[in-house]
């Protein structure tokens, strides 16, 4: 098996391959459909392993590509993880060539994770989701800035008026994506059946449920409910060392901030609203748990509750939101 890294950027992806005697080949090909279709073609013939970093829209087309190939295993690696493995390494440059060398040695010594494609609807509706929340961030924003403007008299209205007219521009474009991300929800059966059942959620009404179908949706299916909390990045993270050390747990952020951003309103949302969510949420600051550490709990065992609504098919129910595991309230 030969092993292969990418690094990817906007323009180019810089490609470090392991030749047979031990040496490496560096190449460089387009971040374009034909440069992708090239960088297949050399890749054929033989069972490769590619390691790339995750990087947004820039990786994807290319991930897409490769894994098409049917001797191309991909692992689409951590961006934080990555950083990582070249500090443990020593590595004090960062070049385009080093971080796709650096990807080269980690597909060798790191554990594999294969990427698993996600379906075409679902990236176009964890696309527009994300639209959607970069638009309402950058319409708080505005009304933030009308909120000072107005007073402040020296300003006069045209300042005023501008912000009152982008804001109007925005709601407008949010509405219309709302209303495209519900179309295209309506198009496939199994999105509009998700659809339905995270709705039945208390805390989670329309826009919510789009944005965190969007990111379930492209996850495998095979993942299991822990599994999606540390996706999330809203596992508990220890920290104890000998006799001393002996830190309260922490949320370990090391994981996707769309998903635990949209989990945030719909946790604090079903603990106003749903007795069975207060009475979890109460039980854990009776234990002595900070508001804030017991709202993290409330969002992973609100994430656990999503994964058994959607794989069992069932409405949310209130008498089930119950402590489950010690994990869930560290």
């Amino acid at each position: 098996m030969q092993f292969v890294g990418i690094d990817v950027s906007a323009q180019t992806l810089v490609v470090h391959l392991q030749l047979p005697k031990g040496n490496c080949q560096r190449l460089t090909f387009a971040n374009t459909w034909e440069g992708h279709q090239k960088l297949c073609r050399h890749l054929a013939g033989r069972p490769t392993r590619v390691a790339l970093e995750a990087t947004g829209l820039y990786s994807l087309d290319v991930s897409l590509a490769l894994a098409q190939q049917p001797q191309v295993e991909l692992m689409v690696v951590n961006p934080r993880s990555l950083r990582d493995f070249a500090r443990a390494d020593l590595r004090r440059s960062k070049t385009d060539a080093v971080d796709a060398q650096v990807l080269l040695e980690y597909s060798q010594r790191m554990r594999f994770q294969p990427w698993q494609p996600p379906a075409p609807e679902a990236l176009e509706l964890r696309a527009i989701g994300r639209r959607i929340a970069d638009l309402t961030d950058l319409a708080t924003q505005e009304k933030n800035r009308l909120h000072a403007a107005r007073f402040v008299s020296s300003l006069g209205t045209v300042v005023c008026q501008d912000l009152e007219a982008h804001l109007q521009q925005l709601e407008d474009r949010l509405v219309a994506l709302e209303r495209e991300a519900c179309r295209l929800i309506q198009r496939h059966p199994h999105l509009q059946q998700d659809f339905r059942l995270l709705v039945s959620t208390p805390g989670i009404a329309t826009k919510s449920a789009i944005h965190l179908l969007g990111e379930l949706a492209v996850l495998p299916k095979d993942m299991g409910p822990r599994q999606w909390v540390a996706h999330a990045g809203i596992d508990p993270r220890s920290h104890d060392s000998g006799s001393s050390v002996h830190k309260p747990a922490q949320m370990s952020r090391c994981g996707n901030v769309h998903l635990r951003r949209v989990l945030y309103m719909p946790a604090l949302v079903a603990v106003r609203c749903d007795p069975h969510v207060r009475a979890f949420y109460d039980q854990l600051l009776a234990r002595g748990k900070k508001p804030l550490q017991a709202l993290v709990a409330v969002m992973r065992k609100l994430l656990h509750s999503l994964h058994g609504m959607l794989r069992h098919r069932s409405p949310f129910e209130g008498a089930k939101f119950r402590v489950l595991e010690s994990s869930l309230t560290s």
